[in-house]
């Protein structure tokens, strides 16, 4: 391909992402090689016609020693002869005991980002060429990737990333440069069997080409475009599902299961991913079958527990809860009068307080609802606490025909699991005296005789309780 010819595909590539809208300081990610070396000529070529300010970002990622330093002073030396400014950082990755691959690319992505948030560039101009989303296509295929993991390498991306080699091919680039005249460094570590890239693009795509499709990396890169302009448009109506029924509380995400039965599988499956990305934060190690993990739990009306990477997912009842896992220990906490305490892990407390009663009171304001109890505190005064319920507690609360296990009431009241294990209950003498939404116990609740209340009071902090 030509030079104009490269030069007309870039910006192209250009328009059809608006990958410049709104850019005046663009950093330009050049690592010294090839791809990296071509997009910063090409760009310095293209820039007076988007009235773009260039800037040369390199990374030194301290694996390679005198070579990796090499690369550095090309890459300066590159800058200065263009007229361009040069930000460079270094970091020593040589004693990551994990995936190099991945730590190298964080470590790129945050050095992008601390620019971009330093209001040096508004966006980071990346040499990704077709070639490498057809490898990164290939090796999301190879690892079970469907649906957004086959879009690969994004053209654009929100963290403020572009790709204008992104239909370019990597043939196309050495000959432009070689037409140009163009010096590039080489990465060693580019041959290493080591890496799964590398075996990918040296070994087995050429099988491919050899004995299937010739132009197999044309192919896989069609399928990214495809999959990524499918990906946009469904994701709009994940997006709109999401909106219509996730409910966040308290740190989680709350979806009726009914929801997930009447959808279409493959919307239902949209939307466990949205709830998934939203609570994590990513998809990262999210597979297949976490998600049909969760959507088993949705048809499955005795409940249940799914443990997915990040996250805990349960279902109670009719609904479903996507939170990151925590421990809930069991509390006590001994309470003065009048008091307030504070219920662990969650926006609630509990709010003690003494009423004398007279003849002119009013007793319908202290008949006890689902925030509100009051117990005659003749009959509890002394050592009291609240505590978290545990296994085996029961009372009988004011009104019923008996005593009955709280495991027993969360049941009859629909109480889903993940709200009972700090649930408070009032002791006092060993006994209890009250608790939440089940309310006063039969033995101390607060009665036509009862001279003084002890009122008892939920409060939320995410709103006032009508009782206030």
């Amino acid at each position: 391909m030509p030079v104009r010819s490269v030069l007309r595909s870039i910006e192209r590539t250009i328009l059809r992402y608006r990958m410049f809208d709104g850019v005046r300081n663009l950093g330009v990610a050049v690592s010294g090689g090839a791809d990296s070396v071509c997009l910063l000529h090409a760009l310095a070529e293209l820039a007076p016609r988007y009235r773009l300010r260039l800037s040369v970002l390199h990374l030194d990622h301290g694996l390679r020693g005198a070579e990796s330093r090499a690369d550095a002073e090309f890459v300066r030396a590159l800058a200065q002869s263009l007229g361009l400014p040069f930000r460079s950082r270094t970091v020593d990755l040589s004693n990551v005991a994990g995936n190099l691959e991945q730590e190298a690319r964080r470590a790129r992505l945050e050095f992008f980002a601390g620019r971009i948030a330093a209001g040096e560039v508004e966006r980071v101009a990346t040499a990704h060429t077709r070639s490498d989303q057809a490898e990164t296509v290939l090796f999301r295929i190879l690892r079970g990737a469907a649906g957004a993991g086959l879009a690969g390498i994004r053209p654009v991306t929100t963290s403020g990333l572009v790709r204008p080699l992104i239909d370019t091919d990597r043939a196309d680039v050495v000959r432009y440069l070689a037409a140009r005249r163009l010096a590039w460094r080489e990465d060693s570590t580019n041959l290493s069997p080591d890496f799964a890239r590398n075996r990918i693009r040296h070994t087995l795509l050429p099988q491919l080409a050899r004995e299937w499709n010739p132009a197999i990396a044309r192919t896989l890169a069609h399928l990214a475009d495809w999959a990524g302009e499918e990906e946009r448009w469904r994701g709009g109506e994940a997006a709109r599902l999401a909106a219509d029924h996730l409910y966040r509380r308290d740190g989680a995400l709350l979806l009726r299961a009914a929801v997930l039965q009447d959808l279409p599988r493959a919307a239902a499956r949209r939307l466990v991913r949205c709830a998934v990305a939203e609570i994590k934060g990513d998809l990262r190690a999210v597979d297949f079958e976490h998600v049909e993990a969760v959507l088993s739990l949705a048809h499955d009306p005795r409940g249940g527990m799914a443990r997915l990477p990040g996250l805990v997912v349960c279902r109670s009842f009719e609904w479903i809860r996507f939170a990151p896992p925590v421990s809930n220990p069991p509390w006590r906490v001994p309470v003065s009068v009048p008091g307030c305490v504070a219920i662990p892990g969650t926006g609630l407390s509990i709010s003690l307080e003494i009423v004398d009663i007279s003849e002119t009171t009013d007793m319908s304001r202290y008949v006890y609802n689902s925030e509100m109890g009051c117990l005659d505190w003749k009959l509890v005064s002394g050592s009291a606490a609240l505590r978290s319920w545990h296994a085996g507690d029961r009372y009988q609360p004011m009104g019923a025909a008996g005593e009955s296990k709280l495991k027993e009431m969360f049941q009859r009241g629909r109480v889903p699991v993940w709200e009972r294990a700090g649930w408070p209950v009032l002791e006092a003498g060993e006994r209890i005296a009250w608790s939440r939404r089940f309310g006063a116990a039969a033995w101390c609740a607060a009665g036509p005789e009862t001279s003084v209340v002890l009122r008892v009071l939920e409060r939320d902090a995410a709103r006032k309780t009508e009782s206030e």
